[in-house]
């Protein structure tokens, strides 16, 4: 029936027709009636909805569309244009397979390229940022513990050795160096604010103890004055050349000060330089009044000399305790042509020579016996007080005037018996009543 309604209709019979093959079949099973009144309605219903529907799809997707129909209408063009530069990828494929290779030769792990050990030395300073930063503090750290009130010299001079065990781990470091460069400058600031504090006129037994304790550690750290005592000596005669080196700096230290401290009598001095060019030229108007000036500046000048030179003596005893002996001892099994002196022997000698030739250059200017037999007493005295410590220089004083300085050291010692008498009395008169005393309770 279908096929007839095909003829019927000239459609043909498309056997790849199935949908109209189906609705004609459908028909073909309706009624009379349903083909009159119900079929046409059941079309116009569907035709509306899908009207509907098609509406409602433009409105909401006409942009689609409509790209949709733009890039249909250029698929002519970009289907060609799509196959020319798929064959243009198909021919650079070789070259490109080619290039990968020799890049992976070129740069591969096991190849020695400037370019990935570059790579690898940056990952590496990215991954020991936290640690090289710490380092590169270090040189900070020292100058901020020197610095510090108080200053903190032991905890720098730890600091500085722990960058020489770093530099003897890793000596081609050139950033290891340049840290160690600025850690032995400041270590050479801490030796030159050491070496300052010696210098300091108000010096106390405590703080030389203090600075010198430091000073060891930092000569020990100091790369010069290594190699300037050398290394391959044995560790008794380096420890004693360190001591005399320590010693002979306290030493100037002091002596430093000690001028310093003398120099600044020039007003006084000046005084007495003029008295004595009066009496040279004999314009004084008495011989009395022409040494009042000097006598003041020789007694001013004997009391600091004494003052001084027994402090840096005794000082220099208590911090150096039997140094001179074990340097002298190390020096001559070191050296035996040439020993070194012992630095307190060679100091003691120069001041002797100062004070000497300060008293031979003003003392004659003094012409009032009084006042000579006062100066005189004065650097007796000044040389009892050195000889307890071993530096008696009063037989040298001879030198000045032996007869003046006979009558001095015979009334020295006159009163000093005298004086032991008058002890020796009163100890006699303070035992008596108490003896008395005991034999009257018994």
């Amino acid at each position: 029936m279908a096929s007839s309604l095909y003829d019927i209709l000239g459609l043909g019979n498309s056997p790849d027709d199935h949908v109209r093959h189906e609705y004609l079949s459908y028909l073909t099973g309706l009624g009379v009636d349903e083909l009159q009144h119900v079929e046409p309605e059941r079309l116009s219903q569907a035709s509306h909805t899908s009207l509907l529907a098609i509406q409602n799809l433009s409105k909401r997707s006409h942009k689609a569309i409509i790209a949709s129909a733009n890039h249909h209408a250029t698929l002519s063009t970009s289907l060609p244009a799509l196959g020319a530069s798929a064959a243009q990828l198909k021919a650079c494929v070789p070259q490109l397979d080619s290039q990968a290779s020799r890049f992976s030769e070129i740069y591969s792990k096991s190849s020695d390229n400037e370019t990935l050990k570059k790579r690898r030395e940056s990952l590496l300073l990215l991954r020991n940022v936290d640690r090289i930063l710490d380092l590169m503090e270090l040189p900070t750290l020292i100058s901020a513990a020197a610095t510090a009130t108080p200053a903190n010299h032991a905890a720098a001079l730890d600091l500085s050795a722990h960058i020489r065990r770093i530099q003897m781990l890793y000596p081609n470091s050139p950033l290891v160096s340049s840290i160690a460069r600025q850690a032995e400058e400041a270590v050479e600031g801490i030796a030159a604010s050491l070496i300052s504090s010696l210098k300091t006129p108000t010096l106390k037994l405590a703080a030389s103890l203090r600075a010198v304790g430091s000073l060891r550690r930092v000569l020990a750290d100091l790369p010069g004055v290594t190699r300037l005592l050398g290394r391959s000596a044995p560790s008794p005669v380096r420890y004693g050349m360190n001591e005399q080196t320590l010693g002979t700096l306290f030493i100037l230290c002091r002596l430093d000060t000690l001028v310093t401290t003398l120099h600044a009598l020039s007003p006084l001095q000046k005084l007495a330089d003029d008295e004595k060019a009066r009496q040279s030229s004999k314009t004084a108007s008495s011989t009395w009044s022409s040494g009042q000036q000097t006598e003041r500046f020789l007694k001013r000048y004997i009391e600091i000399f004494r003052e001084q030179s027994f402090g840096i003596v005794s000082m220099y005893k208590s911090l150096f305790t039997g140094s001179d002996l074990s340097m002298s001892q190390d020096t001559e099994t070191l050296d035996p042509l040439q020993p070194s002196p012992a630095p307190l022997s060679t100091f003691a000698l120069h001041l002797v020579e100062i004070l000497l030739d300060t008293l031979h250059e003003y003392l004659p200017v003094v012409s009032d016996r009084a006042s000579r037999d006062s100066i005189l007493t004065q650097v007796l005295y000044c040389a009892g007080s050195l000889g307890r410590l071993g530096i008696d220089f009063s037989i040298l004083l001879a030198e000045l005037d032996e007869a003046e300085w006979v009558d001095v050291v015979k009334r020295h010692r006159l009163l000093a018996g005298r004086l032991e008498s008058v002890l020796g009395d009163f100890k006699a008169g303070a035992g008596g009543p108490g003896s008395r005393k005991v034999s009257m309770s018994s």
